[in-house]
């Protein structure tokens, strides 16, 4: 079996990597093939943030920057892509002053320090320095996001740094230097530049084909009926996206893949598509894209989206991805049940494509077990648009604010019409063997009023409608209560209560 060739970008010049195993990391290929110790291993499963790079990519003609963990990506993801880790915020020469004129600064900058590293200089923020360079690349990402050289809040800031942790200096240096990057004369990326390289990429002939008579050990179709083709010749292959999940296999468990299936360059896995009734995000989508589709039809679930792992999984990581895994603990499933959402299971046979529609909860049939034929894959996840009268919250309960696994997670969503419940949708993570529906609890409400008495009967049904286990994050007995107590909370935020939670809590004065 041959392994691909890789080619990517970085400092401005086209890096040709041969003969990379399809399981090896990025994070290994910087360290031990390329040299690039700047860039961190902390806990090797994308949590802390320690091994934070950037990716470029070309998208519409325009650059997208996105931060990911290089512990648990593969390295052959990058193919075609352009590269910044922490050394190369000084050293690449497509990184360029924006303007000759020196902008106001708090203190002389050192020559040659991009303005992430300046202000972290400046602002004390750091002290071993172990986290630094993630610290560093998560806020490049930032910088290069917006238009560089402009403030960033303070909120946008902690929303990029979700998925760093430091041990050591705590985050409000930190936070302070993000804040101050735009006191530094400004730099940039020369796009224009870039996108040219890449072009260049683009251009070197590709040679892992589902037509092709040699056996490639990384395929990476670009459109979907490649996609099905490979996945009808080669079964066995393990299919990735962004490898979230996988990487830790690779990194915790220590499997190797003789064959591996990325579907993220699929083109049309990769769009969100708009129609009168639901929206389509395509499995290539990745979750920050999938969760912005959703926050824009529902702007109340910005902030349980906000909580989803760190800013570096969702940008990697991909909605179906998460949803095909069927983790009982994934996030994404009980909001999706709530919502109604459906799945497309895609297969090519005898010539001919095939398509599955069932709702998403039907595809589980156990533990990471599902109804998947070994030629299907996961194409599609429908989700309906808000009807009139609809009233929806999503819940997280984990030990640490962000960038944790939840303990339950349980999204709720109503229709209310003339005085009752209509429609009932209730979807639980953490309870159960898989993301489970709690209908029974459903059955307890549709069709009456929703005052208190209806809400804790109830609360008393999704009690009882599950058999939650005990394991380290939560008692089976902490589980139950949480369940109930969710239900009373979403009763209150029905009925218009503010106080329901820390982040709205208004402490009143007491003389």
């Amino acid at each position: 079996m041959t392994h691909p060739t890789i080619r990517f970008i970085r400092r401005g010049q086209i890096v040709t990597l041969a003969n990379v195993p399809p399981s090896r990391t990025l994070l290994e290929v910087l360290r031990e093939d390329l040299g690039s110790t700047g860039t961190k291993e902390g806990c090797g499963e994308g949590d802390c943030g320690a091994c934070t790079v950037v990716l470029g990519e070309a998208v519409d003609g325009v650059i997208q920057y996105r931060a990911i963990n290089a512990c648990i990506r593969l390295a052959h993801s990058i193919d075609g892509l352009a590269l910044w880790t922490a050394e190369d915020l000084a050293a690449d020469p497509l990184i360029e002053a924006v303007s000759n004129e020196p902008k106001q600064s708090r203190a002389d900058g050192a020559a040659g320090l991009h303005p992430v590293q300046e202000a972290l200089v400046q602002c004390h923020g750091s002290q071993c320095g172990f986290c630094t360079p993630g610290f560093a690349m998560s806020l490049f990402g930032l910088y290069q996001s917006q238009m560089p050289g402009t403030a960033v809040t303070r909120d946008d800031a902690a929303t990029a740094l979700s998925g760093n942790l430091c041990r050591c200096t705590g985050y409000r240096p930190i936070l302070d230097a993000a804040e101050t990057m735009a006191d530094y004369p400004a730099r940039a990326v020369n796009e224009a530049e870039l996108l040219l390289k890449l072009k260049q990429l683009v251009a070197i002939p590709r040679w892992n084909s589902a037509h092709s008579t040699q056996k490639k050990a990384y395929l990476t179709p670009q459109d979907l009926p490649e996609l099905l083709a490979l996945r009808r010749k080669h079964p066995d292959a393990q299919i990735v996206a962004g490898c979230t999940d996988v990487g830790l296999w690779v990194t915790k468990q220590h499997r190797d893949f003789a064959q591996v299936l990325d579907l993220t360059r699929v083109a049309e896995l990769r769009r969100v598509e708009r129609y009168p009734h639901h929206i389509a995000i395509g499995a290539a989508v990745t979750l920050t894209d999938a969760f912005a589709a959703l926050v824009a039809d529902r702007p109340q679930l910005l902030g349980f989206t906000q909580r989803f792992a760190g800013l570096p999984v969702r940008n990697s990581g991909t909605l179906g991805g998460n949803v095909a895994n069927g983790s009982p603990i994934g996030d994404s499933m009980p909001l999706l049940i709530a919502l109604g959402a459906n799945v497309v299971l895609m297969s090519q046979r005898q010539g001919k494509t095939r398509s599955l529609e069932l709702p998403l909860e039907d595809l589980y049939t156990g533990y990471r077990q599902n109804v998947m034929a070994t030629d299907e894959v996961l194409a599609w996840i429908k989700v309906p648009l808000p009807q009139d009268g609809e009233f929806l919250r999503a819940y997280k309960i984990s030990k640490r604010f962000e960038d944790d696994i939840s303990a339950v997670c349980l999204a709720i969503c109503l229709q209310l019409d003339d005085g009752h419940i209509r429609r009932a949708s209730i979807g639980a993570g953490g309870v159960a063997a898989t993301p489970a529906r709690a209908r029974r609890t459903e059955a307890a409400l549709i069709g009456h009023a929703p005052d208190g008495a209806t809400f804790e009967g109830a609360a008393r049904a999704l009690q009882a409608e599950f058999e939650p286990i005990s394991d380290m994050r939560a008692s089976a007995a902490y589980r139950r209560e949480l369940l109930g107590s969710l239900v009373r909370r979403f009763a209150l935020e029905l009925q218009g209560e503010a106080n329901t939670s820390i982040d709205t809590l208004v402490l009143e004065d007491r003389p």
